[in-house]
């Protein structure tokens, strides 16, 4: 007995003595990789959830080593069952989980009455096409309902590594359509959709939108709510991708990492992606006028930014990743004939994440196709800071600034 006890304490000191080390190498990692200037919203905040997320990483790496899951299996399970708050029922929500064309998705009625149609509002979820789910974001969508009093649809498409581009997009398109053929069923105004998404949701809601452009027999949708979203996959050069590329909790090379998953991209070629070595010249001559850091305010490139001479290319990475100029991976491509009937835009910014500049950009682009946008930047902001808009003790100010602005945005119109 007393030699079973004796190897039960052991175990346990092996135990925490692992744990420790862990913590201490995340903490490690964290303080030799994160960069986050000041100006950061609550920077201490952000390093825990950073050193969080960085720890669920590290230990799914360990199990997949070990043969007991995939790391990318543990880290969706525990991003979308153990961290999320479970609400239960809400006394002014109706929600539902349906199958749209068979594609999951959860709608949110509110329970007062109504005169007429609501508002309906499709939201996908961000993630970088290989997270996220209609759980992690359950709490926002049930608050953009309950302060729109509309009705909300969060799609749950399927995801990278294992469903590549164009089957997230597929889904979300074909979940949008029906929801404008049978919004009137669920208490909505089929003329009064808008399509929404937050980052790798954003770049969907973009190429949603532009699909709809050809179904000619569809209500046009209201509207489009694009926060933070990744429009362009051409250059990482841009000044928020080197401002921004280590400031949590997206890397400039994790970005690349999460599109080329999205697309059939060859990871080993990462470093030539983030070089440009994909686009040609010629290609980079006819991108220019959308893609310039010309089109980018001057008051964005204060914190160093130098313009770049441009390279070559390579034919092997250019072949490799031709997926990537489509339109519907990459929005800011589309031609002129598609971006001036885009619905009217708001679009979310935040000054401390790589994507800024591609929100500024589709920004551009849109006005100067006499689309009308409704910008909002958060300028202590970093990437995916909605998403802390309501978590305790995790919580941003400016989280909930941006939401609350965004209710703004939908409630006036």
């Amino acid at each position: 007995m007393q030699l079973e006890h004796a190897i039960l304490a052991i175990f346990f000191i092996v135990i925490i003595a692992l744990c420790i080390l862990l913590v201490i190498g995340v903490i490690y990692f964290e303080f030799a990789n994160s960069d986050i200037p000041a100006g950061v919203a609550n920077p201490h905040k952000l390093r825990i959830i950073h050193s969080v997320l960085i720890c669920i990483a590290i230990v799914g790496r360990i199990l997949e080593n070990l043969g007991i899951c995939s790391q990318i299996g543990f880290t969706r399970y525990v991003r979308d069952k153990v961290l999320v708050r479970k609400l239960g029922e809400d006394p002014k929500l109706f929600i539902k989980n349906l199958q749209f064309d068979g594609i999951p998705v959860r709608v949110y009625q509110p329970r007062s009455p109504s005169a007429g149609g609501r508002k309906g509002i499709v939201f996908f979820h961000g993630g970088g096409w290989m997270f996220g789910s209609i759980d992690s974001y359950d709490i926002l969508c049930r608050y953009i309902s309950k302060e729109t009093e509309s009705v909300v649809v969060s799609v749950g498409y399927r995801l990278a590594p294992e469903h590549r581009y164009p089957a997230p997009f597929d889904d979300c398109l074909n979940a949008t359509i029906h929801f404008l053929k049978t919004a009137h069923e669920y208490g909505a105004d089929p003329f009064s959709v808008i399509i929404s998404g937050d980052s790798a949701g954003g770049n969907l809601t973009a190429a949603v939108c532009q699909a709809l452009v050809s179904q000619e027999d569809l209500p046009k949708p209201l509207a489009q709510v694009l926060i933070y979203p990744a429009v362009q996959a051409i250059d990482f050069h841009l000044p928020s991708y080197i401002q921004n590329k280590a400031v949590p909790i997206l890397y400039r090379e994790r970005a690349v990492f999460y599109m080329l998953n999205y697309v059939e991209g060859d990871l080993t070629m990462m470093e030539e992606i983030l070089d440009g070595d994909h686009v040609s010249v010629d290609m980079k001559m006819k991108f220019r006028k959308w893609l310039s850091a010309d089109n980018i305010p001057d008051e964005f490139k204060a914190r160093g930014h130098k313009p770049r001479v441009m390279t070559s290319h390579t034919d092997e990475v250019y072949e490799a990743h031709k997926q990537l100029f489509e339109p519907y991976v990459s929005p800011l491509l589309a031609e002129d004939s598609v971006i001036s009937k885009q619905p009217k835009a708001y679009i979310l910014t935040c000054e401390f994440d790589v994507l800024r500049d591609d929100g500024l950009l589709y920004k551009k682009r849109l006005e100067n196709n006499g689309v009308s946008v409704t910008w909002y930047h958060v300028k202590d902001g970093f990437h995916g800071i909605v998403s802390f808009f309501d978590g305790g003790n995790l919580s941003f100010e400016s989280g909930k600034l941006a939401v609350d602005n965004i209710i703004n945005f939908i409630n006036g119109i």
